[in-house]
């Protein structure tokens, strides 16, 4: 045993990790089941008493009550005694074996089109690498952080296989503004951004990233997208999915918003204190607007003419006037602000904690109300002169009349766990509400005030966006 301990140690680089990660008590009883003599090391990584290693995968969540057993394996058909490559386990907790490629490197199983719980999970953090270590090209986004390579690299697209369980398909008869498009989605499981026809619950494939988005939106036939750790905006063509253009900036950017009658794009650095503006016909900054403080939450007003953000140091409300020589005028100072609209004249502020809604005078920077609103109000958006706003404490929409000021309607989702965005599809009274725990999207259409139906996913969505199905170069 002292000889293999040794041997792991050589094969392993020797940094130290501040943290441990430890595998939950039912996984390693179950290997220990099969592998008494298992060692299960301070990084999560599983040393059997044959040589063998294994190497963990850990779901964004998962059961810790599900009894473990094999969910199923790569080859199928085997145990964990037939030392397979990849080991599913029901609470989604995958083990990969360390195996060598072709020329002699240590790697994992590859596969151009691995199964989902293969590409949705994630490395423990701090586990020490083996020596000479990479990761096939389709699976990148199960490193996290950790310095690994991968093997080639193969642009952005990556297939994607469908779930393993009978495939759920969305009906669209319904939802006449669902047909002909297709999703662009970032979620909390990955990197990459997948892309959905709405028409099923899965992927059809996705779009390989190195960094995790912090948000997309998309113009015409591109997709933008600002990433985390990235200091330059991309802009992927969606007819032949690459990234044709990175516009740089000098600090990192970070949200995005699309005024596409004016064809601009607005793109805030709250660590720069400034936004940029972006021509959409050209793809190049045209100019950059000082800005007071750390902004956050920014909102473009409906008519195009006030942007609106949220200093998150000093919980200052800021709105810059597009058509007044970029003037700033200071609204106020609000507690824990989720969410900022303008409409009539008056500028709607929710309190997350609170579970209030502020409305203030944009002339007069008078505080006309505050109501109480649904739980954790986390979204708002305008339609006429109604105010939508998201309710995620207990899944609901409220309606306000915006002459009156007051709650008209109050709709229930039954079917979403914490609802958390409104995205419009552009052109119609639809919009899309979706989840971050929920693997759902709920189809709400502003005009009836009803929801017409929820479509299932097999991922969860931090943010979504609605493009047209569009032939991609090369198609005949």
């Amino acid at each position: 045993m002292k000889k293999l301990l040794i041997g792991l140690a050589t094969l392993l680089a020797v940094s130290i990790p501040a943290n441990a990660t430890k595998l939950p008590d039912n996984v390693q009883n179950y290997i220990t089941e099969n592998y008494p003599d298992a060692i299960f090391r301070f990084d999560g990584i599983v040393q059997l008493a044959n040589g063998n290693v294994y190497l963990p995968l850990i779901p964004s969540k998962f059961n810790t009550e599900t009894p473990v057993n094999i969910k199923y394996t790569i080859p199928q058909g085997k145990t964990l005694t037939d030392l397979p490559d990849a080991v599913v386990l029901t609470n989604d907790y995958v083990l990969l074996k360390l195996i060598k490629n072709d020329k002699g490197k240590n790697t994992v199983i590859g596969m151009p089109a691995p199964p989902v719980e293969l590409v949705t999970g994630l490395f423990p953090q701090d586990m020490l690498v083996p020596k000479n270590f990479v990761v096939p090209a389709s699976m990148k986004n199960i490193i996290g952080n950790l310095d690994v390579r991968t093997e080639v690299e193969q642009g952005l697209v990556i297939p994607v296989t469908p779930p393993r369980a009978a495939v759920y398909k969305n009906s669209l008869d319904k939802i006449p503004a669902l047909k002909n498009k297709m999703l662009y989605i970032a979620s909390n499981l990955s990197k990459n951004i997948q892309v959905v026809d709405p028409a099923n619950s899965y992927s059809s494939y996705a779009l390989s990233r190195d960094d995790v988005p912090i948000t997309i939106k998309g113009y015409d036939v591109f997709l933008l997208v600002t990433s985390y750790g990235k200091k330059s905006l991309d802009v992927i063509s969606l007819a032949d999915d690459k990234v044709i253009k990175e516009i740089d900036f000098k600090t990192h950017p970070d949200e995005i918003v699309i005024d596409n009658k004016n064809k601009l794009a607005y793109i805030s650095s709250g660590e720069d204190a400034c936004m940029y503006v972006i021509s959409l016909e050209t793809m190049t900054i045209k100019k950059q607007i000082r800005l007071n403080g750390m902004c956050e939450k920014i909102i473009l007003s409906d008519d195009g003419t006030k942007l609106f953000y949220n200093d998150k140091q000093t919980r200052e409300i800021w709105a810059i006037e597009l058509d007044n020589d970029y003037l700033l005028k200071e609204i106020g100072r609000f507690p824990n602000v989720s969410k900022i609209a303008y409409v009539n004249g008056k500028v709607y502020l929710t309190s997350r904690t609170k579970n209030h809604l502020a409305i203030v005078d944009y002339e007069t920077l008078g505080l006309m109300s505050e109501n109480q609103i649904s739980e954790k109000p986390v979204d708002m958006i305008t339609y006429g002169d109604n105010l939508f706003v998201l309710g995620a404490g207990n899944s609901a929409i409220d309606v306000i009349d915006t002459d009156m000021d007051q709650i008209v309607k109050h709709i229930e989702l039954p079917k979403n766990e914490f609802p958390t965005k409104f995205t419009r599809i552009d052109g119609t009274s639809i919009v899309l509400v979706t989840d971050a725990k929920a693997n759902v999207y709920t189809i709400f259409d502003m005009d009836t005030q009803e929801v017409i139906k929820t479509n299932q996913l097999d991922i969860p969505v931090n943010s979504i966006y609605v493009a047209n199905k569009i032939k991609k170069i090369g198609e005949k």
